[in-house]
C-alpha cells in the first residue's frame, strides 16, 4: 500500500515538474494557446524561434532544438508522435571531428498543417514537409517532403502520394 501511495506521490511531482517547463516554454516560444504537450520529458531549446498553430500536439520524450537566427514552424492540427527529434544546427558529417571548431549547418524547419509524424523520427534542419504529409515511424528526414506524402525510412523516401477524393 506504501508503495502505491508513493508512486502515485511521484507521478504527481514529475506531472508537476513537467507542467511548469511546459508554462516557461509557452512564455518564451510563440505556441498557440490550443497547442498540446502529449506527455513528460518534451524539450523545446535554443534562442531561435518557435512557432505551433491551433490543435496540434507533441508526444514525451520529443526534442525540439532551435538556435539564434533559425525558426521551426509547426501548423495547425499537427499529430507529432513521442521521442521525436527536430533540429535547425547540426555538424556537417564530411568534416574532421578532432577539429575544435567543427562545421555546421543551419536551417529552419517547417512542418505545414495536418501532418502526421510517426514515433522516432529525426527531422535534420533546412526540411519542409507539406500539408497532409505523413512521416513513418523510425524514419530520418534529410530532404523536404511535398504535401500530401507517405514517406518513411532512412532515408526517408516516398512510400506513396496520398489518392484521396
Amino acid at each position: 500500500m506504501i508503495k502505491l501511495l508513493l508512486g502515485k506521490f511521484f507521478i504527481k511531482i514529475d506531472n508537476f515538474k513537467n507542467n511548469c517547463i511546459y508554462s516557461v516554454f509557452r512564455k518564451k516560444y510563440n505556441l498557440n494557446k490550443n497547442f498540446r504537450f502529449n506527455g513528460r520529458d518534451i524539450i523545446f531549446y535554443g534562442d531561435g524561434d518557435i512557432v505551433i498553430g491551433d490543435s496540434s500536439y507533441i508526444g514525451e520524450l520529443s526534442t525540439i532544438q532551435v538556435v539564434k537566427g533559425n525558426s521551426v514552424k509547426i501548423g495547425k492540427g499537427c499529430q507529432i508522435s513521442h521521442n521525436v527529434r527536430v533540429y535547425t544546427s547540426t555538424d556537417i558529417a564530411d568534416q574532421d571531428f578532432s577539429l575544435e571548431n567543427r562545421l555546421k549547418k543551419s536551417a529552419n524547419v517547417i512542418i505545414g498543417d495536418f501532418v502526421w509524424i510517426g514515433a522516432n523520427v529525426f527531422i535534420n534542419p533546412g526540411v519542409e514537409i507539406g500539408n497532409n504529409s505523413i512521416i513513418g515511424a523510425n524514419s530520418v528526414v534529410t530532404k523536404s517532403v511535398e504535401a500530401n506524402t507517405i514517406v518513411g525510412g532512412v532515408p526517408a523516401r516516398i512510400i506513396k502520394q496520398k489518392s484521396y477524393n
